[in-house]
């Protein structure tokens, strides 16, 4: 299992012991620091502990080495966390105050550790130009940064380009008419000239729906909740829009609705197109290079706007840190350009550094570049201490709208009370 789709699977784990955690010890008026330090002249110096996620990380680990070549008084020592433990393992550090100096945070988790007072605020050296925006965006709780992007993760189309061309599609149209027009054209061919193919799109529902639905909202100029008034806004008229095209996906039987494996299934030919991220195509060309000249990227398709996801995992530096200088300038090292695009082009991950993707050994893949476009688009979810809970409300509302048990107009009241009923945290 890569280690974007291990994110995918814990971003709900370990609410409880957040809750907990962000209930004790803390006034209703005490918040996180916004004050950040400025880092010191000279070299980094000291032990800095590092928390990464996944199985071991050489690509990182080599890093370290060049950090330590350049900075001769430092010692990084680095330990992996699986993603599965991850969450409860970072709310009760600091709940406890006892830390490493600085971890990769999964993204939809930094508001609500932000919010229990757990990381620094992010240095002024470290600067927002240098990152996609909505990468940035995802560090950020209450208008100020506290990490720093580092795996930048979004969705694009893959498509089978055989598959595909029997039905007379060349690429996916880049709207939403011609989009569904296309896939319409592809579920035609299923059992004739394609005889292995069961389904046009592989669409999520169920688990982590969520990732998938959303950018459609935004796509059609709205979205779920408004920061200024503070309230939801699952009640809009794009709300509806973005439902009703993820329903009728279903509804003409495009999409499965089993828990159908969509990967395994684009592998095999069974079905023709996924919204998904870059782990997908690495584990294609490592798993399947032969089928390499089978299969391409596109953007995804637009409504009224361009719009994608911003996901993948901030760099944090911990408020316990015994060393926070030398952490936020091994943080500020990983996320230069040059070794941002060394770690992408040694594991796979996107960079979240745009001086990254000037790097020949990203701007040289071509299957690579609908990304690029994309990262350029993509927004964060609201920086909600209770978004996953919010997340989770909305992949069960999905569950019901693909499997015909619900109409989207029951979906949008489901989502607008349940989300109010839940509220949006500190």
């Amino acid at each position: 299992m890569s280690r974007t789709t291990r994110l995918a699977r814990v971003t709900t784990a370990g609410l409880a012991v957040l809750l907990l955690a962000t209930a004790c010890g803390r006034s209703e008026d005490s918040g996180p620091d916004k004050e950040a330090a400025s880092l010191g002249e000279g070299p980094a110096k000291g032990k800095v502990t590092m928390w990464s996620m996944g199985d071991a990380d050489p690509t990182l680990e080599a890093l370290a080495k060049e950090f330590e070549k350049q900075n001769p008084g430092a010692d990084i020592q680095i330990t992996p966390v699986p993603w599965e433990a991850a969450h409860d393992k970072l709310t009760t550090a600091i709940a406890g105050g006892n830390g490493p100096d600085l971890s990769l945070v999964g993204s939809t988790w930094m508001a609500e550790m932000a919010a229990m007072n757990g990381f620094e605020a992010t240095p002024k050296e470290i600067s927002a130009d240098s990152f996609f925006p909505g990468q940035w965006a995802t560090t950020e709780y209450k208008d100020t940064a506290y990490g720093v992007p580092f795996i930048a993760d979004t969705s694009v189309i893959y498509y089978r380009t055989d598959i595909a061309a029997k039905a007379g599609v060349d690429k996916p149209a880049a709207d939403w008419d011609g989009f569904y027009a296309d896939l319409r054209a592809i579920q035609k061919t299923a059992g004739r000239a394609n005889p292995k193919l069961r389904h046009a799109s592989g669409m999520q529902t169920g688990f982590n729906a969520w990732l998938f639905w959303l950018p459609m909202v935004w796509q059609s100029g709205g979205d779920i909740y408004d920061p200024q008034t503070k309230k939801f806004t699952f009640d809009s008229p794009e709300v509806t829009e973005a439902l009703e095209y993820y329903a009728k996906i279903f509804e003409a039987k495009m999409a499965p609705t089993d828990k159908t494996d969509g990967r395994q299934g684009f592998h095999d030919g069974l079905i023709a197109t996924l919204q998904q991220g870059a782990s997908v195509g690495g584990n294609l060309h490592k798993d399947s290079p032969e089928l390499d000249a089978a299969w391409q990227t596109a953007p995804l398709p637009v409504n009224k706007q361009a719009a994608g996801l911003a996901g993948g995992s901030d760099l944090a530096v911990f408020k316990s840190s015994d060393n926070k200088d030398a952490a936020w300038k091994f943080v500020r090292f990983l996320t230069d350009g040059e070794n941002l695009a060394a770690y992408g082009a040694g594991t796979g991950q996107l960079p979240a550094a745009t001086a990254a993707w000037d790097d020949a050994r990203m701007a040289g893949n071509t299957k690579l570049a609908p990304f690029r476009k994309q990262l350029e688009v993509t927004k964060a979810p609201p920086a909600l201490t209770t978004w996953q809970q919010i997340a989770s409300a909305v992949d069960s509302e999905l569950e019901k709208l693909a499997l015909g048990k619900a109409t989207p107009q029951d979906v949008q009241k489901a989502l607008q009370s349940r989300a109010t009923s839940i509220g949006t945290g500190r």
